[in-house]
Order: structure tokens, then sequence, then C-alpha cells
């Protein structure tokens, strides 16, 4: 007794001695008395200190507005507490940046949500300025509720490597892979408003410190449950592996991929530079140039993902269930297909019915509305500009198909019903037989003669 009494006590003193050591560790970034060390960006909005918190006040006429110290961090555990008056959007820029030849200094960078509408988005990421929503929790429904409007709300983020955890009152809410390793600053945002009812109203900041985060603390802290979202370039994770993603292209070859209507790959029209799939701009016909490309298999039950940018003008669109011998003729191949299209420059927009031909719908069928499958969402869609890389994914199980972008769920039907048949008819599909009601069919890449480019291009097979 006395030796695992013994033996206790060593563990305790160990343990005792490991809190210390790692509560010694953290640096306070707010000394609870003022700003000073603290610099203002971009905006003017007011930052002020009362009763141990930084305030942030809203102000009209004036654009984001940070507050931050300067230093970067790579690899860090950061925590802080949080409340914001009703109706505000607010978030904590990490691994940030302000440089002169990025749009005369505006900050960008990744940012942790802080979100106090009805879509309720607190804790998710979202890149400033740069690359748009990251994770936003559509992807993690479940951690909506995390975040309480109106009270202190204690936000922890891990930040190791490539890897990004966010949790809100000790609820995970997102788990993000990013592409690169980025040091960069700590901000606080004050959001621009446009509405004068939310001027002078405030979000306050207390208890923020930080501290190196090493491999045994991702290994403690990040390995949560809740879904991962992968931005790796070409390259699946091991949560994926083990799920059974595959690369759909593996970022180097034409591996896997040949022209619609040969046995090889287009020698011109299509381009591989720097783990980019590109068709180059020509003179804007369906397949007129290098041709529409797809894989060499075919597919039944999948989850696709592709991301994809677009630039000024373009059109082009992702295809599944594409039957290559239903026209052989000019133009492009045959199937349902997920629209590519800058919908505020491409004709096409204004064209089919009710905006069924815009970016992510269901082309000429169904037009995408994130709106109608989340009503507190406050658009119908999140597209990131031109230029910017968006991503699609597509799900299909059996006749059931859905649509997203950018983790929105956007269209949703299933095939072979009567509504189904219904909508096809009144298409330009309608002459083709039993059009989208293939048991299984190739994946598709179209050329539409427009400056298009494609990465991270994965699926997972269902049963």
């Amino acid at each position: 007794m006395k030796r695992r009494s013994m033996l206790l006590m060593i563990v305790l003193m160990v343990t005792a001695g490991m809190a210390v050591a790692q509560e010694s560790d953290w640096k306070v970034l707010f000394n609870g008395k003022d700003i000073k060390g603290w610099k203002r960006l971009n905006g003017s909005a007011e930052y002020k200190t009362e009763n141990g918190c930084i305030n942030g006040v809203s102000a009209l006429n004036t654009p984001n507005t940070f507050l931050t110290t300067g230093v970067e961090y790579t690899n860090f555990v950061l925590e802080y507490e949080m409340k914001m008056d009703k109706d505000l959007n607010s978030g904590v820029q990490i691994r940030s940046h302000s440089s002169p030849d990025f749009e005369n200094g505006r900050v960008y960078g990744l940012q942790v949500e802080c979100d106090d509408s009805k879509r309720a988005w607190s804790g998710g990421i979202y890149d400033e300025a740069r690359k748009g929503w990251r994770y936003p929790l559509e992807y993690n429904p479940a951690a909506k509720s995390a975040f309480r409007s109106g009270e202190w709300n204690r936000y922890r983020v891990l930040a190791y490597e490539n890897h990004i955890v966010t949790w809100i009152n000790d609820i995970p809410c997102a788990n993000l892979i990013e592409d690169e390793v980025e040091p960069g600053f700590i901000a606080l945002q004050v959001h621009a408003i446009n509405d004068s009812a939310l001027a002078g109203r405030q979000i306050q900041w207390k208890n923020i410190r930080i501290r190196h985060a090493s491999a045994a603390d991702f290994e403690l802290l990040g390995k949560v449950s809740i879904p991962e979202v992968s931005y790796l370039k070409n390259q699946l994770t091991e949560k994926e592996s083990q799920l059974g993603w595959k690369l759909l292209w593996d970022g180097k070859s034409t591996d896997g991929w040949k022209g619609i209507r040969s046995d090889g790959f287009p020698e011109k029209g299509w381009i591989i530079q720097d783990g980019i799939l590109a068709v180059e701009k020509a003179a804007g016909g369906e397949s007129a140039n290098g041709g529409d490309i797809v894989t060499t298999r075919l597919y039944r039950n999948f989850v696709l993902e592709v991301d994809f940018a677009i630039t000024e003008g373009a059109n082009s669109g992702i295809k599944y269930f594409v039957n290559p011998s239903l026209n052989k003729g000019e133009g492009s191949a045959i199937g349902c297909e997920f629209q590519i299209l800058d919908d505020t420059r491409h004709p096409d927009a204004k064209m089919g019915v009710r905006g069924n031909r815009t970016m992510g719908s269901l082309y000429d069928l169904i037009a995408a509305d994130g709106k109608f499958h989340n009503p507190n969402l406050p658009t119908v869609k999140y597209v990131n500009g031109i230029g910017r890389w968006n991503r699609a994914r597509i799900v299909v199980s059996g006749n059931k198909v859905e649509h997203y972008l950018n983790g929105c769920k956007i269209v949703e039907y299933e095939r072979g019903t009567q509504e189904w048949r219904a909508l096809v008819g009144y298409s330009k599909y309608k002459d083709w037989p039993a059009f989208g009601e293939n048991a299984e069919g190739n994946i598709l890449l179209q050329d539409h003669g427009d400056a298009v480019s494609f990465c991270n291009i994965k699926i997972l097979e269902l049963p």
C-alpha cells in the first residue's frame, strides 16, 4: 500500500508540475488596463478599455477595423473570451497580414468567426479579403448552438502546422486543414456596418492569452471527432484515406482521364502546371477547342469534390451520369451538370428559367438556392470572386442527388420521379431518352472555350 501511495504521489506531483509549467508558458496579450502596444488598422472604429475589457465600438462610414499587436505566430493555442451586442458580426484574425502590396494594406487572412445572426456560424473559419469561407458551420451544424448570444463565450483556437481547430465553450466547432502554413498576427475585428441602428453597439474581449503549440498539444487537443475539411493540394489526409477517399486526378499527369471522343487525352486546349488542371481560353464554343475530358471509368454512387477557379465571363461545368455515346456531333457531351459560370458577366445567367443556368445550378433544370435549404442563410449562395477557388461537392446516392457550393447545400433532387421527368420535359434535354436516369456514367470537366482551372479533384464511392 505504501508503494502504491508513493507512486500515486509521484504521479500527482508530476501532473501538477506539468500544469504549472504549462500555465507559465502563457503570454497575456491584454493587460486588462490599456491597449498600449496594440495598433489599429484599416478602419476608424474606436477601441477602448473598460472594466478589464477591450471594447470595440461599431461605427458608420468606415470599413472593417482591426486591432493588432503586430506580433506573428505560427503554431499556438489562443484563448479569449468574447461578448457581442445583438445583431453584430465580428471575429478574431489569426495568422493574418497587412502589407502595402495587398490592397494598400488591407488586413487579410484567417478569421475565427463571431456571428450573432440566425445563420449561427460562430466558431467557423473565414479567410478575410482573400479566400472566403474555409469552414462554414454547415459542415458541423451541431456546433451552431455553442455560441451564447449576449453572454460571454470562451474561445479556444489551436493552430499547429496545417491544422486549425476551434472551440466555443468547450464545444469543437471547426476542424480545418489548410493548403499552406502561414505565420501571421492576431487581430480583433470591428466589422463595418450599414445600419445606423447598429452604430455604437459593442464587441468586448477579455482574458486574451496565447502560448506556443507543439506536436504534443495537437495530439492532446487536435484529434476531434467533428467533420474535417481539407484544402491540401491534390493530397488526401490520413482521415480521408481511412474513409476511402481517392484522388480522381493526381495533380501531375493525365492518368484516369481522356478526351470525350478519343481514347487519349487532348493534345491541345488543356494544360497541367503547378498542380492545376486548366482548360485554356478559346472562342467560347462548347467542346470546340481541346474538347471535354471524362474519367476513364464509370461511377454510380459517390461524393465528388472539385475545386475550381473561373476567369472573368467564364462558362464551364462538371457533369456526371455522362453517356459519351448520346451526342456524337458538335457540342458538349450529355449529362447532369453542376454549372460553373460568372453570373455577373456571362449572358447564360439570365437565360433558362428563374436562374437555373447560374453558378452551382443543375444546369437548365434546378436553380441553385441555399436559402431554400437553409432559410437562415443571408444569401442564396456563397461564391468566391474571379480568380479565387470555389469548392463544388456533388453527392449521389441512388436517385437522390445534392449539389453543394463552398460548404452549403444549393440543389437537391431525385431522379426518375414524375417531377423529374416534368423538369426534363421543359428543358433543353427533352429530346434525350431517359435523360439523367442512367445508373452510372462518366464524370466530365467541360471545355466551353473559357479559361477555368481545377484542382483537388477527389471522390468517395458509396455503397
